[in-house]
């Protein structure tokens, strides 16, 4: 039994947490300022649920009973509330028992008893659930390893809770009671219970936000003009679906109707008698904390708030952002903004434009989500140039501007567009991430079913916008983007090719490799599309060239011809307006249309293969090709998809493959929620024929490269790689050792510090998981030197271990093949004669080992990326050249295969200008035991092999130092969680 020498509030153990409907709740310890909160909740509780939880009629809560269930000592005793309004929805609490049963009095006991209590209002809301997670995350925090329950039978509801959890677990009946006995150690089917748990509940957050069945805008100016009533206006003029009020406080009490838009108008929210589901706020900062508590007692779902003068402002503005969030997520409401630009929602069903855009985009296949308002209107407006209307092949699905995303952020959109039927296409111009591990696992999961296309701003220290609070990035942007990669995001740098790639990972298939056909009517921009396409690392054909006088009927014949052979994965088709001969007729003014017309004939009889159009001067070509070719509806049924098959060399003597269809297939994803199931059976139509132009050959072929790599993403993603299981990994004891060593060397260090560990434990850390050093023994005088040469058997290295010339071999500071004493005894004088007294370079004599390719081996927690793997060659190609590779941890044998190979510096390792090759192996084997150790062991936050010698067989660890820190109290891997900024 635990007992701290203070019972101190435990603040991070509170957290906003969505809800199965998309509302929130706050989860928070229970105080004993919370007995007339306790007792007023228990009185709006039903006499069955009373019966349910203390099996026997319990009318009402005795000053005992009050007493003991409001103070706790947040260790044996432990409470947690779910409020809303600041009011109770949902308690819970355990008691530490003994194995009979009773109060728990020795400190190895570690079962707890653990019960519920639900208001009935908000039974279904899927309030249990979340408690059960969050209370089980507070008694593994305090040393309880199994929770039992009593749960009548009759009680199904609750028993539910407790199946549907995921953890190991033991049913028994005796007495007419069904006792649940279940581990809390973390399952794989009690984390994936979690993430689905978690992805259904903030898409339906982000749903309740973008299809409102009602809005009220307040602040909604009397006069035409300003942020409010231009916000009405576009929601009018875009045709929205639902009901529409108008609020402001200015109103004349006896303005019922605001004209001349028609729409009822109110003085407040509280006025309006009909349930409002979004509130468009714009009213100055100081009259947001009344418009929002109005809103909340309306019971509104979430708020827009389009209103400035908050974090981007300074410090002040800061404090009145999270007073803001505080106060709209009591209400259980999502936010949006502040100082946001609006979102967008083109399904016909609602046709929502509640932004500062003054004209509603076409309908389509692509969602958008950014930070920055600039942006939205550059991206909304780039891509209504590319192709605009309804069908078009620049439509979007929806579209988030989130301006200081202080609540709703990529995230969410992300969670929203995992199974969101009406997006095909993810992208994110983001310009900080609040919560990158969460980022980099949603991006993965989502890339796997569809892609998701990011351009990162502020990607320097420093660079992030005033309104954003973001973790202190210690890694590179390079870094960054590699971790991206490896998630499946397909990283760009600019807003144009956000554009570029969108368009042809909305509009065309995916490509089966990297074989690209070239053909058209130039030489020249057939060639510089052939050195785009080397300069990415794709593989073109020999450009095909026409005759400059060549007819569209021409181009159709050469574009069918290229899809349909088997060498080509993808065709570019490169065009100029062309020039008649003599006796042909002269081109008109719809030559582009007419070749418009030849080239979607000619993709649409072979659709399995992507096509891209780079054109000169032939705008008229481009618009073609990117509107609809006949009246569509760009959110009907889709054909069912299979996924692309890699290219072989086999298949290029062999008959011509079927066509493929656009995607492949999505995982099974979890079902989602009723008002979002897909539509009924309907007959599926294809995908229309749209091909993306570009003015630059550069352009189309990188936006190409792009589908080519996520392509080849997709298809690896389907057998991922595995994290190995070691026999010889000893788990249990690391885990005893890392805490006797943060107990011995942690007692003068500040919280969140990282102390480095002393040689030999460090060593001995590492040796649990089969990661052995070679050991070092110290040289303070050169009898000491000998001595040691002596123990080690000779030949030895001598190095030096002052920080200023570690590993640097190029100064002088590391001599190796030393044959003998006299030897020894020669350079150990040479090294300080020229370097320095021994004091200043504390030398050490290791062993020699086999002759190799030196490489680093690198774990490290970073506080934005999450735990990363790096690995490169020692020396200049790391040190000058940044040449290393990086993976997220836990990293399998395929990520970690992949990762040795991507680094520029590769080739030394496997035989290059004659060279034997090293042991890649080994080299493999034992970057998956550094990723495991950092993966079990959270309190590891820094490993660093180096230099690791990798010879023809086996490698040799030649310097090791290790990290330990005291784990944060909340991570990515803890219950969900809403983020606080």
């Amino acid at each position: 039994m635990q007992t701290p020498p203070d019972h101190a509030y435990p603040t991070h153990w509170e957290a906003d947490v969505v809800l199965r409907d998309g509302g929130t709740a706050r989860i928070r310890p229970i105080t004993p300022a919370d007995a007339e909160r306790l007792v007023s909740f228990y009185e709006q509780v039903s006499d069955e649920s009373k019966y349910y939880r203390f099996f026997a009629p319990y009318p009402r809560l005795s000053d005992r009973d009050v007493h003991r269930f409001t103070h706790h000592d947040y260790v044996d005793r432990v409470g947690l509330a779910a409020t809303v309004g600041g009011e109770f929805i949902a308690t819970v609490r355990y008691d530490r028992i003994d194995e009979r049963g009773l109060p728990a009095k020795r400190p190895e006991d570690d079962q707890a008893e653990v019960a519920f209590l639900v208001q009935d209002a908000h039974q279904g809301r899927g309030v249990a659930s979340a408690l059960l997670e969050h209370i089980a995350a507070v008694a593994r925090e305090r040393g309880i390893r199994r929770f039992a329950a009593e749960v009548l039978p009759a009680n199904t509801k609750m028993i539910k809770v407790f199946t549907d959890a995921g953890y190991t677990q033991k049913r028994t009946f005796e007495d007419g009671v069904v006792r649940l006995e279940f581990d809390l150690e973390p399952t794989e089917q009690s984390m994936a219970v979690m993430r689905g748990r978690e992805q259904r509940a903030e898409a339906r957050s982000v749903q309740r936000l973008l299809a409102p069945g009602s809005i009220a805008v307040i602040g909604t100016g009397r006069a035409p003009g300003g942020i409010g009533r231009t916000a009405l206006r576009n929601i009018l003029d875009a045709g929205f679906t639902g009901r529409v009020h108008a609020v402001n406080h200015a109103f004349p009490e006896d303005l019922r109707r605001l004209e001349p838009e028609g729409v009822p108008a109110a003085r407040s929210v509280r006025e309006i008698p009909d349930p409002v589901d979004l509130a468009v706020i714009a009213v100055p900062p100081a009259g947001v904390p009344d418009v929002v508590r109005d809103c909340g007692e309306h019971g509104v779902q979430g708020v827009l708030v389009l209103s400035s003068g908050y974090a981007e402002a300074g410090p002040d503005g800061r404090e009145r952002q999270r007073d803001l969030l505080r106060q709209a997520r009591s209400y259980g409401m999502r936010l949006i903004g502040p100082n946001a630009f609006g979102l967008i929602n083109t399904t016909p069903d609602v046709r929502l434009n509640a932004s500062l855009a003054p004209r509603m985009p076409g309908a389509g296949r692509i969602g958008l989500f950014t930070q920055s308002g600039a942006i939205g209107i550059a991206l909304l407006s780039g891509l209504h140039a590319r192709g605009p209307g309804d069908g078009g092949i620049a439509g979007i699905s929806t579209f988030v501007s989130a301006g200081n995303r202080a609540d709703v952020s990529g995230n969410d959109l992300l969670q929203f567009w995992y199974d969101d039927p009406h997006t095909d296409v993810a992208i994110l111009y983001l310009e900080s991430i609040g919560n990158p591990r969460k980022f980099a696992r949603l991006a993965r999961r989502t890339a796997a079913v569809k892609p998701v296309v990011v351009a990162k701003g502020g990607r320097h220290h420093g660079t992030a916008p005033l309104g954003h609070a973001v973790p202190t990035v210690r890694v590179p942007d390079s870094t960054v983007a590699a971790l991206m990669r490896q998630a499946g995001v397909i990283r760009v740098d600019t807003v144009t090719e956000l554009i570029d790639a969108g368009l042809v990972l909305a509009s065309q298939p995916l490509p089966a490799g990297p074989r690209v056909a070239i053909l058209g009517n130039s030489e020249s921009l057939a060639l510089l599309a052939y050195d785009a396409c080397l300069t990415e690392g794709l593989r073109p054909q020999r450009p095909r060239v026409l005759p400059s006088a060549a007819t569209p009927d021409d181009f159709r014949a050469a574009l069918a011809e290229a899809l349909a052979g088997p060498g080509c994965d993808a065709v570019v088709v490169t065009a100029i307006p062309w020039v008649a001969e003599e006796d042909a007729a002269a081109p008109g003014e719809s030559e582009g249309t007419a070749l418009a017309d030849a080239l979607r004939a000619a993709a649409a009889a072979d659709p399995g293969k992507p096509v891209t159009v780079v054109h000169l001067a032939m705008d008229d070509l481009a618009e073609t090709l990117a509107a609809p070719p006949e009246p569509y509806d760009p959110h009907a049924p889709r054909e069912p998809a299979a996924p692309p098959q890699s290219s072989a060399p086999e298949a290029q003597a062999g008959p011509v493959t079927p066509p493929r269809p656009p995607h492949p297939p999505r995982p099974p994803a979890p079902a989602p929620a009723p008002d979002r199931a897909p539509a009924p059976d309907a007959p599926a139509r294809p995908r229309p024929v749209r091909i993306p132009a570009y003015p630059a050959a550069e352009r189309a072929v990188r936006a190409l490269a792009e589908a080519v790599r996520y392509a080849a993403w997709r298809r690896a993603a389907t057998e991922p790689g595995r994290v190995p299981a070691y026999d010889d990994i000893q788990e249990a004891a690391a885990g005893a050792d890392i805490e006797q060593l943060l107990d011995r060397l942690t007692t003068d260090v500040a919280p969140g510090r990282s102390v480095a560990l002393p040689p030999a434990d460090a060593e001995a850390l590492l040796a649990r998981y089969g990661i052995h050093s070679r050991p070092t023994l110290p040289a303070p005088d050169p009898d000491a030197a000998v001595r040691a040469a002596a123990r080690l058997g000779y030949p030895v290295a001598l190095k030096t271990t002052a920080p200023h010339l570690r590993h640097r071999a190029d100064l002088g500071g590391v001599r190796l093949d030393i044959a003998g004493e006299a030897e020894l005894r020669r350079t150990y004088a040479e090294l300080t004669d020229f370097l320095g007294s021994p004091e200043e370079l504390r030398p050490v004599v290791q062993a020699m080992v086999p002759r190799g390719v030196d490489t680093i081996v690198r774990a490290a927690i970073d506080p934005a990326a999450g735990a990363v793997l790096s690995f490169g060659l020692a020396g200049a190609p790391s040190q000058l050249l940044g040449d290393i590779a990086h993976r997220l941890i836990p990293a399998t044998d395929r990520e970690v295969n992949e990762q040795i190979r991507s680094i520029r510096s590769a080739p030394l390792l496997f035989g290059w200008r004659g060279s034997q090759p090293v042991d890649t192996a080994a080299l493999e084997e034992l970057l998956l035991r550094v990723s495991r150790l950092v993966d079990d062991h959270p309190e590891v936050v820094a490993v660093d092999l180096e230099p690791v010698v990798v010879a023809q067989h086996g490698l040799a660890v030649l310097g090791a130092s290790v990290r330990l820190a005291r784990p944060p109290a909340t991570t990515d891997l803890g219950p969900r969680r809403l983020p606080v900024y």
